[in-house]
């Protein structure tokens, strides 16, 4: 008996691929939603001054730009423990602001400069400016400053340093350059440069003698070479003070 053949069974087909994903459609933002967005970002950036009635972008202003006082520069603390900011200080004066920064309180340079500007306080405010002196440091270590000094004039403590950056005068990576910043009621800039100890006295100088007689007169920075040299040295002691101070 011939033998029987047998048939093999086929093989199982392999398994379908599972069908791809459909990726989940994005949503497009609506148009309230593009507004809400804009405002935030609008209301983030920092307001530009304007110039002669332009804008300009966002910075430090310079001298003749028009500054918005609310706001500007955040709130700082006088040397005795009260809050305030540039426009409480405008507003309480009869015609404007002087800001003179300093690195650190108590060193050679910055003494030399607070006393300058007492010496000089009764000419410097005779058109209505109020004069303050502005450093990152305490209020305890600025009111122990004042007191030996003899200061006739309130000491700001902006140790977040929110307003010397503003002016402009942050010194990279954590540190107050020296210089002068002046603002009118009106928020116009008439002064805002770096300077020496005499350098920043001269530039209030300047401006309170164009109020006067209306003559513009350019702001000595330094004296002859034997006077930068020692303001040069002094700056350099006020900055390894600072350097070596603890860290905030």
């Amino acid at each position: 008996m011939p033998p029987v053949l047998r048939k093999r069974k086929a093989p199982a087909p392999p398994p379908a691929p599972a069908p791809a994903k459909k990726k989940a459609a994005q949503a497009k933002p609506t148009a309230k939603a593009k507004e809400v967005a804009k405002k935030a970002s609008a209301k983030a950036a920092p307001k530009a001054t304007k110039t002669n009635g332009t804008a300009k972008a966002a910075g430090p202003p310079a001298k003749g730009d028009t500054i918005t006082l609310e706001g500007f520069g955040g709130e700082v603390e006088t040397n005795d423990g009260k809050k305030t900011t540039l426009q409480a200080l405008v507003d309480e004066s009869k015609s404007g602001v002087v800001l003179f920064t300093y690195p650190k309180a108590s060193t050679p340079g910055c003494t030399k400069q607070v006393c300058f500007f007492r010496d000089e306080y009764e000419p410097l405010t005779k058109t209505g400016l109020l004069i303050y002196g502005l450093s990152a440091d305490s209020a305890k270590a600025n009111t122990t400053f004042k007191e030996k000094q003899k200061l006739t004039y309130p000491l700001l403590c902006d140790t977040q340093r929110t307003l010397i950056t503003a002016i402009g005068l942050k010194k990279q990576p954590n540190g107050t350059q020296r210089g002068v910043f002046v603002v009118d009621k009106s928020g116009k800039v008439l002064a805002a440069q770096a300077g020496s100890p005499q350098g920043t006295v001269d530039v209030v100088k300047a401006i309170i003698d164009e109020a006067g007689d209306d003559k513009v007169e350019e702001p000595v920075e330094n004296g002859d070479g034997e006077e930068k040299e020692e303001e040069e040295e002094e700056a350099k002691a006020d900055e390894k003070a600072e350097d070596e101070a603890p860290k905030k």
